[in-house]
């Protein structure tokens, strides 16, 4: 399945594929992570917040296609998507494994992952440092078996959107 999440509106030209979702994050409401907990312990594999968050975290576990479309605020997602991914911890459990070396958790029925980052803004070489390695260190706990990194400007988003799924299309 391929899924796009982006922080901000979509290109209207995007193609209708099959097993695709598209995902506007500013139209939705998404609550902050409450730090509870409780998706592994009370609930596990469920956000106790009842918002739309719900409906995209087990999107996001079960796509092995994935595009996340977000401004880069101080070398990190900016707020949508990072409220996004916060709250798809529910994907993981509480218990601990070794991967790679280090501990991390255990995923929760997650696919393995090829994704692909569009950065936008006007993004500083140093921002652009930190972000690389939060992604690095994001693409452990995301599941990632791949995945590139493009910083664009906000006027180069939406070719850039439209390019990377032509290429889901083979286009």
């Amino acid at each position: 399945m391929n899924l796009l999440l982006s922080d901000t509106a979509l290109p209207e030209t995007l193609p209708v594929l099959p097993e695709t979702f598209y995902v506007d994050l500013s139209q939705l409401q998404i609550g902050s992570c409450l730090g509870c907990f409780s998706c592994w312990v009370k609930t596990p594999g469920r956000c106790v917040l009842r918002d739309d968050a719900a409906a995209i975290y087990p999107l996001i576990a079960c796509s092995d296609q994935l595009l996340y479309v977000s401004r880069v605020y101080c070398g990190s997602y900016d707020v949508p998507m990072k409220q996004m991914l916060e709250r798809s911890i529910p994907v993981q459990q509480a218990f601990i494994r070794l991967h790679h070396g280090e501990t991390h958790h255990v995923q929760r029925a997650v696919a393995e992952k090829a994704a692909v980052i569009i950065a936008y803004g006007d993004i500083l070489p140093i921002e652009q440092d930190i972000f690389r390695a939060l992604v690095a260190r994001n693409a452990y706990n995301m599941n990632f078996r791949s995945y590139r990194i493009r910083f664009v400007s906000e006027a180069e988003r939406d070719e850039t959107i439209l390019e990377e799924v032509s290429a889901w299309a083979g286009y």
